[in-house]
């Protein structure tokens, strides 16, 4: 996450590269504002097989084929003629709907940590839009779909898959994990009670997670063969009309009607000659009149928008391109490995110019990069549209759009698709912790109340990151954000999630001004927020049950007990956590002379982690890239990195120093940090300087004023040619970084089951463990070398070097002789059944293994 200045919602200055092409026509049903002409240079692929709806006007109709019973479709399977949603009767017979589903807000008796049963209900009213019914025998729909390639052949679509999310379970095998976990079971056992109520209330209401998740296919605009239906929840808006270049922006042309429920409707049929009423590339937004007054507004659930250049506020895009122009993914996606390498990554800056970069480009130029290596998972940040470029793409303002920055949607999964082709699972950085604060063109005050998609007052407000907090609560946020994180992982084909800010989500006071200790009362306490909680547990649920390859990595700093544990276990369901301390300690250490290190403190930091509860370890990441921070390597060569990188120049000491130690902190991250790795780009070869997006002058309420960069992309970028340049030491950190991940590609010695630290001396600087068969040697005396020095090992027999951050390759001083054999002697040895003599060069890590005529790991 990003703590970005308050008040700083600026849009960013169009890009000198935008290629959208604009183009007008007259006519109420004709007019088209058109983003994409078939002359432009976005990448276009033949589509086929993708169904569409079947309605005839204001509603859509049950199929044969499909007995889901869909918005404005009553039960027997007629249409509405009123356009509105009709609750089956069977819910009405119960006029409270959620009657049995307590508000999760957690209220407590005294101080033993006990929830009453004084909770308020969620309000039917304002939080159902209607209940899906499915039959039985139709919840696996589309399995046996296909779609037909030209020239391909025939690529089954999701057949594989198995659609079945898990019954809840008991929620009782964490206290076996962790007993320390039995004190708080009262507060645990509500937890999971109130997630059991809302699983059985989607179950009974909406036909079940499955059919929930699918809010896209009736929010929003739906095709049909017949016409386009466009819906929107806004319950506080007196009256709603949708507007557009369709209709030249007439607010009094297209008025929709509301249900019972709060959503909007309104129906467009085709135009006389069958084409569409509404353009492909044309610009939409909804004109409502609420109780803060008039406004148009950027449809919810928009599927693109971009910034007309010399605007500011973005639009909102009608985005359905012909069959033949929709992107086709021609590759399977990978299955998750065992041990996650995650290469982080931003598209709009990374390219080596000073422009936003796009996703072609980053799928042509960056994509066989991170392939080459070694990563096996990329994971990219600011894929949600976001209006301030300089949010990092943590201020989302339309959260099922791609950032238009960087070109179409299928650009994006062009991109995705030749990811999958390299084997390389894509993660998205997904926000679902907080929202912009933009009211026109993001969800704040969308129907012109505070309380909308949020909370009203100051609960939801972030006053950090100037930003809006989402009501975790409602039922029509859940629906909202479950399809998002569903929509993703089905139309754009990602592998999983980073979940951004999720300390912020678990608890009231947000993680600020908070320091956490460890200490159980902490967690479980009047500062959780179970609403959040219950989400959490929810959309784990989702993606697990319905995508069984994808990865969730939740970014806790906070260490909350049973994070990393199953739903059904009572946990909260991430794959991993975000081993968060780790970049602490680094800096924290870099900002003391060598004399100070203790070895002690980085092996307890480093393996500081919850039994059974993955972790990323990252020695740092794009939080220590940004202005104001420092990147590990300009902590330690600072502004001789300036001068002294060239290799036909004299070093100093600064810049061996900053090159040894750099490996080495890299290296015993992922040693022993946990079951996964994360780099940010660029920083495998130690980019200099920091990340500062372009910006302008701010000026404060109080009259002072923030100086920007004059709009400059200068420090926006990544000098990929540093670390490729044989001329530069920054390509020996480039080197050491591949044959580090390479090291692990061959061993998988981050999820081995066998991890001991035989040696961890504070005199010598000396750490030795083992990882699998692999004995690591870090020598951190910035002086002393050490030669016959013995080293305990578990396994007997003839060991060689597979590693050695010595090697001239790597920046090193070539101190080690890579024909050399180690044989190991009986006895034991710092608790080693075994043991073998080596030598030890001052500021380098060895890696060992027995010999199996492998060869050395050299990049």
């Amino acid at each position: 996450m990003v703590y970005t200045l308050s008040g700083i919602r600026l849009p960013v200055v169009s890009s000198a590269n935008n290629r959208s092409v604009l183009s007008i026509s007259s006519g109420r049903r004709t007019a088209n504002l058109s983003l994409f002409s078939k002359k432009s240079s976005f990448s276009r692929k033949i589509f086929a097989g993708k169904s569409s709806y079947d309605s005839d006007s204001s509603s859509l109709r049950i199929a044969a084929s499909d007995k889901t019973l869909v918005p404005g479709s009553q039960i027997d399977g007629s249409s509405s003629s009123t356009g509105q949603i009709e609750v089956p009767d069977t819910v009405l017979e119960d006029p409270q709907v959620l009657q049995d589903v307590d508000d999760l807000t957690m209220e407590y008796d005294n101080d033993i940590n006990k929830p009453t049963n004084d909770c308020s209900k969620v309000d039917e009213n304002q939080d159902s839009v209607h209940s899906d019914l499915i039959d039985n025998d139709d919840k696996v729909q589309g399995a046996e779909k296909a779609i037909t390639l030209s020239g391909t052949g025939t690529i089954k679509k999701e057949e594989a898959r198995p659609k079945s999310i898990p019954p809840p379970g008991t929620g009782q095998r964490i206290y076996e994990i962790d007993p320390f976990l039995r004190g708080y079971r009262e507060h645990l056992d509500y937890r999971f009670g109130q997630y059991k109520k809302m699983r059985e209330a989607i179950d009974k209401y909406e036909g079940g997670l499955d059919l929930f998740s699918r809010g896209y296919e009736k929010m929003g605009f739906t095709r049909s063969a017949t016409g386009i239906t466009y819906r929107e929840w806004a319950p506080g808006a007196k009256s709603a009309a949708l507007i557009g270049d369709f209709n030249n922006w007439n607010p009094n042309a297209d008025i929709m009607t509301q249900n019972e429920f709060g959503v909007w409707e309104i129906f467009l049929p085709n135009n006389a000659d069958g084409s569409p009423p509404i353009p492909h590339g044309s610009r939409v937004k909804i004109h409502m009149d609420t109780p803060s007054g008039i406004k148009d507004s950027i449809p919810a659930w928009i599927e693109f928008s971009v910034q007309a250049p010399g605007e500011i506020p973005y639009n909102g895009i009608y985005y359905d391109p012909p069959e033949e122009e929709k992107y086709v993914f021609q590759h399977p996606q990978p299955k998750k490995p065992k041990s996650l390498r995650i290469y982080e990554a931003h598209v709009g800056m990374s390219s080596m110019e000073p422009v936003v970069n796009t996703y072609a480009n980053f799928r042509d130029d960056v994509l066989p990069r991170i392939k080459r290596l070694g990563y096996n998972a990329v994971q990219i940040m600011a894929i949600q549209e976001h209006s301030y470029y300089g949010s990092f793409g943590y201020h989302v303002t339309n959260f099922f759009a791609p950032s238009s920055r960087c070109g179409t949607p299928d650009d994006l999964k062009s991109l995705i698709d030749k990811a999958h082709e390299l084997g390389l699972l894509v993660l998205m950085d997904i926000v679902h912790s907080h929202a912009s604060n933009n009211v026109l063109d993001g969800l704040n005050r969308f129907d012109g109340t505070d309380s909308h998609y949020f909370h009203s007052g100051s609960r939801g407000y972030h006053w950090m990151w100037d930003s809006r907090l989402f009501n975790y609560g409602s039922w029509e946020v859940l629906r909202f954000l479950l399809s998002n994180a569903r929509w993703w992982l089905d139309e754009y084909k990602f592998d999983g999630f980073r979940f951004d800010g999720v300390t912020s989500m678990m608890y009231t006071h947000h993680g600020l001004q908070v320091e956490f200790t460890g200490n159980y009362n902490e967690y479980f306490g009047y500062a959780t927020d179970v609403d959040a909680m219950v989400y959490l547990m929810l959309v784990n649920d989702l993606i697990h049950g319905l995508f069984p390859e994808a990865v969730t990595i939740g970014e806790d700093v906070s260490g909350m007990p049973a994070f990393c544990i199953p739903v059904q276990d009572g946990g909260v369901g991430f794959d991993y956590r975000l081993h968060m301390a780790i970049a602490d300690k680094w800096i924290e250490l870099l900002k003391k002379p060598d004399e100070y290190w203790k070895m002690g403190d980085i092996i307890h930091t480093l393996t500081n982690r919850r039994w059974l509860e993955k972790c990323v370890a990252y020695a740092e990441s794009h939080d220590q890239a940004l202005v104001g921070d420092k990147t590990i390597a300009f902590w330690l060569m600072d502004k001789d990195m300036y001068e002294f990188m060239a290799l036909d120049r004299p070093t100093t000491p600064a810049i061996d120093r900053g090159i040894a130690l750099h490996k080495m902190i890299r290296l015993i991250t992922m040693g022993l940090g946990g079951e996964g790795y994360l780099n940010f780009m660029g920083n495998e070869f130690g980019h200099p300087e920091w990340i500062d997006f372009p910006r302008g002058d701010q000026h404060l309420p109080n009259g002072k004023r923030i100086l920007g960069n004059n709009f400059s992309f200068d420090k926006c970028r990544r000098r990929f040619d540093l670390g490729d340049a044989e001329y530069l030491r920054y390509r020996g950190l480039q080197e050491f970084d591949q044959a580090m991940q390479h090291l692990e590609e061959k061993y998988g010695f981050m999820t081995s089951e066998h991890q001991y630290i035989s040696r961890k001396d504070e005199g010598d600087r000396i750490v030795v463990f083992e990882k699998g068969d692999l004995v690591f040697v870090f020598n951190f005396h910035w002086t002393n070398s050490y030669s016959a020095y013995r080293v305990g090992c578990l396994k007997p027999g003839k060991y060689k070097i597979v590693l050695d951050s010595d090697l001239l390759l790597f920046g090193g001083f070539n101190r080690l002789d890579h024909n050399a054999e180690y044989f190991s002697s009986d006895g034991w040895y710092d608790d080693r059944p075994h043991s073998f003599l080596i030598y030890a060069p001052c500021r380098t890590v060895v890696v060992y293994a027995p010999d199996k005529e492998l060869e050395p790991v050299k990049g």
